[in-house]
């Protein structure tokens, strides 16, 4: 593999690839880094690289001919070359982004800088951009460094062990398993005696669990990723079932006051559809509690006939998971009725996170909510609308209006239970 690093700081990488296994990898002749400085490209005598951005604006701009000068400088070796700029607008780097580029014979990588580079090279030359995170470099040199070790550790040879790339963290999307080595017992704690007994099959099947067990507390998200087995599932089920849900979230479900089509308020009819599906996205989300507010009290008898039913009636012997699904239900004639319950049970009152299919202003998307959510520790009452929609005097009185539930095309009218269950699944899957 041969890197060409371009880059307006040479001397960045002097020390980077000099020891260790890149610096023994390059002596040995698996790979080869050329460094090129981009202020020897410039045709000016004070070896200008970049200036302002046309249109104003704060901030500088990498220039288009000295970058276009030095890559036309640097050849590409085959047809398996690539270019790649480090940039922020790039896809996010990863485990088989480094894996995919490990395959190539030659990577030209651009040392994005201050506001970018000129649009004309990313036309002109780029192939491909990568991002190392959501956050801000004062260079590309940083994520240079990370893409080149990351690669380099695919390439035979440079790690001595031809599977150890292969048996690291995100390998089939999994953290690793925990490791051990001599003395047996160090400050109290010993190696878990698995390792000790030499079966092999045995060893395996343990890593495997721990591998699961780290990836589920610590990175849930990575688990879409893999492959599973049965066994794999089996385990899942046992930690979700000692594992609290890390977040404080009931939900209403509102019959008044919401709007008509015409965009009058209204009370809408209870309906025993949305009430057995919402009450089970619920159950299955892990929310603390599913308030019906309707003022009517024939529809709130209603309702608890149906409740009845299910719970304490015949359906509970027939379909037990009804019952623990419609045991989240608590039957109101207010929200505020239903706001006061929680502040009873929770010692605070709940941020209210309104629902809408009508786009708004200064709306709340779904990670930052998400974030929100878990990294705080107070009650939240997310509502669902019937009818039309909430109305707005409820609207008014909220925390956070949610953007609405979008898909591919711009048809924009779900059923509520099917947008309660997108939602929470937004919200709350692992």
């Amino acid at each position: 593999m041969i890197y060409e690093i371009l880059t307006i700081f040479p001397e960045f990488f002097k020390s980077v690839f000099s020891f260790g296994v890149l610096g023994r990898a390059e002596e040995n002749g698996l790979i080869k880094i050329n460094i090129h400085d981009i202020r020897r490209f410039t045709s000016d005598t004070h070896r200008k690289v970049d200036d302002k951005p046309y249109g104003g604006g704060s901030g500088m701009v990498l220039k288009p001919d000295p970058l276009s000068s030095v890559l036309e400088a640097v050849k590409r070796t085959s047809k398996k070359s690539l270019v790649i700029l480090t940039s922020p607008q790039g896809e996010t780097f990863s485990d088989k982004i480094a894996r995919e580029l490990s395959q190539y014979e030659q990577l030209i990588l651009i040392s994005g800088r201050y506001e970018g580079v000129d649009e004309r090279i990313r036309e002109l030359y780029v192939d491909r951009e990568i991002s190392i995170g959501d956050y801000v470099l004062t260079g590309g040199e940083y994520a240079v460094s990370i893409i080149i070790d990351a690669v380099s550790r695919f390439i035979p040879g440079v790690l001595g062990n031809e599977s150890s790339p292969y048996d690291d963290s995100f390998r089939e999307g999994l953290l690793e398993h925990p490791h051990y080595t001599r003395p047996e017992s160090f400050m109290g704690k010993t190696v878990p005696q698995i390792l000790l007994s030499g079966n092999h099959k045995e060893i395996e099947k343990w890593r495997r669990g721990e591998s699961i067990k780290r990836t589920f507390y610590r990175r849930p998200d990575l688990l879409d990723r893999t492959r599973l087995t049965i066994e794999d599932v089996k385990l899942i089920n046992e930690l979700k079932k000692d594992a609290s849900p890390s977040f404080n979230v009931y939900i209403a479900l509102i019959h008044y006051p919401v709007y008509n089509k015409d965009l009058k308020v209204i009370t809408t009819a209870f309906t025993n559809l949305d009430v057995h599906d919402i009450a089970r996205a619920g159950r299955t989300y892990g929310v603390k509690g599913f308030f019906l507010v309707h003022p009517v009290i024939e529809q709130r008898e209603l309702v608890n006939k149906v409740i009845w039913h299910w719970t304490e009636g015949p359906g509970l012997s027939y379909n037990p998971t009804r019952n623990e699904a419609l045991d989240l239900v608590r039957i109101k004639s207010s929200l505020d009725e239903a706001l006061e319950e929680i502040e009873k049970i929770e010692g605070s009152k709940p941020k209210v996170i309104v629902t809408d299919a009508r786009p708004r202003e200064n709306m709340i998307g779904y990670v930052e909510l998400k974030e929100r959510i878990f990294s705080e520790e107070e009650p939240y009452l997310l509502l669902f609308g019937t009818g039309w929609g909430i109305a707005e005097e409820v609207i008014d009185r909220a925390d956070y209006l949610l953007k609405p539930v979008e898909g591919a095309t711009d048809y924009n009218h779900l059923s509520v239970r099917s947008a309660a269950a997108i939602i929470l699944d937004r919200l709350f899957s692992r």
